[in-house]
């Protein structure tokens, strides 16, 4: 059988390919800590799950409207309005199968073939994966160490073209943590006023995962507001990524296009997900706020931790549940059995020598650095970087 040649345009998720990776050497008898996917480790809250056990209950099992019931689209505006004062209308929302399948939908309804996008990186892996399945152009921008892996105004304005359809990038950022200030975005708000052709996807999934204050969003511009597509979900802020709730708030045309995509591809969304999703968002958000504190002091303790790895360097994080330090001090090093090239190849050696799973940077667009996830328990980690550090010690 002779398979698409879309199949060649894009890769496998390097996060998902080292999960994998890890759960085939558990299966062995090895114990493995996994540090590569980013999951929260609570449980989903009880308020939550009561709401999902009535759903059932009260016969929530037929096929749901496509863009997500009406009731749901009105919670996304009301948490709009309460958590970032945005102003937005249930015709202005449209429910996915989680993030992913958001994200999916948007590239599909604005990028034609050869259409450039604009990536500032380190980036999430699926954002230009997405582009080049939709035969776009992606165009990556290389942020800077000394700025925070942040792109500055500058960066941007010179990445612009007549071609340029679309800019990508997420705050709080995955895989660095970075968050974009009130200033910073208005700078970059002012390069985008000069480009009205220029479409913007905000990826805000880690909103409740900020250790610097306030969530800031683009779309609080109204010159820009239009233009920019809010993505975000579930899985982050209330531990629900099993139950795959994503949602898209724009232009009322592009959610329009949106769903007629998914009419065809998925339909409506798990109704009983829905009816929980709805408390989530509505709800105390006291029980995000603990798993937020939580991650805080792991934070803390994996800077501590990492301090003890010789030439790693590490920006700060200021949100989500990762570290990226930089760790090419290791490249060309080698335990006597194995030399280390690359990233790839460093996060292999972790996984086989120190039985944890990592992600490499090359997947997020810095060959330079790991992603190492803190939404494991303390002494998992603990453990883990006691493992990384005696196979660290090896390479010479």
């Amino acid at each position: 059988m002779q398979l698409s040649s879309r199949l060649a345009r894009f890769n496998e998720p390097e996060t998902l390919k080292m999960a994998k990776l890890g759960r085939e050497l558990r299966a062995q008898g090895i114990d493995v800590i996994d540090l590569s996917v980013g999951e929260p480790d609570f449980d989903t809250p009880e308020h939550i799950k009561e709401a999902l056990h009535k759903a059932i209950d009260e016969n929530f099992s037929h096929y749901t409207p496509v863009a997500g019931y009406p009731d749901l689209k009105q919670a996304i505006c009301t948490k709009l309005k309460r958590d970032n004062n945005l102003d937005y209308k249930p015709e202005n929302i449209i429910v996915s199968n989680g993030a992913k399948h958001s994200i999916a939908n948007l590239i599909m309804a604005l990028i034609d073939k050869d259409d450039e996008v604009i990536i500032p990186t380190p980036y999430w892996v699926t954002y230009s994966e997405i582009v080049k399945l939709c035969q776009g152009k992606v165009v990556l921008v290389r942020t800077s160490f000394e700025n925070r892996y942040k792109i500055t105004p500058a960066e941007l304005e010179a990445a612009i073209t007549p071609k340029t359809k679309l800019f990508m990038f997420s705050s709080p950022n995955n895989p660095t943590g970075s968050v974009y200030s009130k200033e910073e975005l208005t700078a970059l708000a002012e390069v985008f006023k000069k480009h009205p052709n220029v479409a913007i996807m905000s990826d805000e999934i880690y909103e409740y995962t900020n250790y610097v204050g306030n969530h800031e969003s683009i779309a609080q511009f109204p010159e820009l507001k239009d233009r920019v597509a809010i993505i975000h979900g579930l899985s982050k802020g209330y531990a629900m990524t099993g139950y795959r709730l994503g949602y898209l708030a724009g232009n009322a045309d592009l959610v329009k296009g949106c769903e007629k995509l998914q009419g065809q591809f998925t339909s409506g969304i798990n109704a009983v997900t829905q009816r929980g999703g709805i408390i989530a968002l509505t709800a105390d958000l006291k029980p995000t706020v603990e798993m937020g504190k939580e991650f805080e002091k792991r934070k803390q303790r994996v800077l501590e931790l990492l301090k003890e790895l010789p030439g790693v360097k590490c920006v700060i994080p200021d949100g989500a549940f990762y570290v990226f330090p930089v760790v090419k001090t290791y490249f060309g090093k080698t335990d006597g059995e194995e030399t280390i090239n690359n990233a790839d190849e460093l996060c292999m050696y972790l996984l086989n020598k120190a039985h944890v799973t990592t992600v490499t940077g090359s997947a997020f667009g810095e060959p330079d650095c790991i992603r190492l996830s803190f939404a494991n328990s303390l002494p998992s980690i603990e453990k883990a970087y006691a493992r990384i550090k005696e196979a660290l010690a090896k390479l010479h």
